[in-house]
């Protein structure tokens, strides 16, 4: 038996990554022509540690950074957004993402993607919340307070 690291995914075998025991001739005449694995050493795993380290510190950056940003978004307290206005609290239009998109770019200089953006039907002045999607685990709530003009 000889213990191996998959460099591909191999359908019935495993995964990129895995460690595994394959029998020496299985290795010797398939994976290792092939290139689809190779003999596992000290040096090889002590590799893969410090690419899985350098993996998790790059989402924990990534992480902390939508984390900053959320507290940038709270700290604001409400974007403004004038519309025209009609009859009582309605407004010509709607404020849509795209609208909030450009109102953060105009007063944080921060590009945040419209696809992001949870924004209720806003048709009417008022406050409202939208939600920010900026990490799959950080949420901003922001506050929107739309004028009529």
């Amino acid at each position: 038996m000889e213990q191996i690291i998959l460099k591909e995914d191999i359908s019935q075998l495993g995964k990129k990554g895995d460690l595994l025991d394959v029998k020496a001739g299985f290795f010797r005449n398939y994976l290792l022509p092939l290139g689809k694995a190779q003999i596992v050493t000290a040096a090889l795993i002590k590799e893969m540690k410090m690419e899985d380290e350098k993996i998790e510190a790059e989402k924990q950056r990534v992480k902390d950074e939508a984390q900053q940003l959320a507290r940038i978004f709270e700290t604001i307290g409400a974007f403004k957004v004038k519309r025209k206005g009609g009859k009582g609290k309605q407004i010509f239009g709607s404020v849509t993402a795209q609208d909030l998109v450009d109102i953060i770019k105009a007063q944080i200089q921060r590009d945040v993607d419209k696809k992001i953006v949870n924004l209720p039907e806003i048709r009417e002045t008022g406050e409202y919340i939208a939600e920010l999607k900026l990490h799959p685990e950080v949420t901003a709530r922001v506050r929107l307070t739309v004028f009529a003009n």
